[in-house]
């Protein structure tokens, strides 16, 4: 009876479990050359955006038009930087982010080929901020742990699990990286994905 059904999920590509409920958003990780230095790219989100204030890297949502998590990350930048595609050149995926709280972030390493083309627009963007990218390479970021913790509704139905109301349940961490620049602090999920780049970064220049 599920004969064509079952074989019909051979080549299937596997997603991440959910991911449907999920708030799907893709960012880049922008490196600018200047005067012969590496600099990362940061944004302060303008206060009329989710999380106003925030220091972040330039993305956003998944649309059901974008090609994928790329074609998503690339438009993002673009209409927040105020540049074209051909001004972005993608180097490599970083690792997909799964938060806690229902988000998936795809991030991308990428280099703006013509940083002084760069124009951000006010309704998204309140003002850019460059960090060099040896002061991040050597900076010592720190490194907190956020507990999370499983709560649950007043019709939970305990009587069906092992153990009811002592069932136990385990507990999450999520770690927190804090880096300062001058006035500036990034940390949240921005900082995890900065840190993930700066930890491949050390791991191929020792096996250099």
């Amino acid at each position: 009876m599920y004969q064509n059904a079952i074989q019909g999920l051979k080549g299937r590509r596997a997603h991440i479990l959910g991911h449907e409920n999920y708030f799907e958003s893709a960012v880049t990780l922008p490196l600018v050359e200047k005067d012969g230095q590496i600099y990362v790219l940061f944004q302060k989100r303008a206060n009329n955006v989710l999380q106003p204030g925030e220091v972040s890297f330039p993305g956003g949502r998944i649309e059901s038009t974008d090609g994928g998590p790329q074609e998503a990350a690339i438009r993002e930048t673009c209409e927040e930087l105020g540049l074209r595609p051909e001004h972005i050149e993608v180097i490599a995926p970083l690792d997909i982010m799964v938060s806690p709280f229902n988000a998936i972030v795809y991030p991308f390493l990428v280099k703006i080929i013509n940083p002084e083309l760069i124009n951000p627009n006010p309704e998204e963007v309140a003002e850019i901020f460059y960090v060099p990218l040896d002061y991040l390479i050597n900076y010592d970021p720190l490194h907190k742990v956020l507990w999370v913790t499983v709560d649950y509704s007043e019709d939970f139905p305990f009587e069906l699990i092992p153990h009811g109301k002592n069932y136990p349940f385990r507990k999450g961490t999520l770690p927190q990286f804090f880096y300062i620049w001058k006035d500036w602090v990034i940390w949240g999920l921005t900082a995890r994905i900065l840190n993930h780049f700066l930890t491949l970064l050390k791991t191929n220049s020792c096996n250099e």
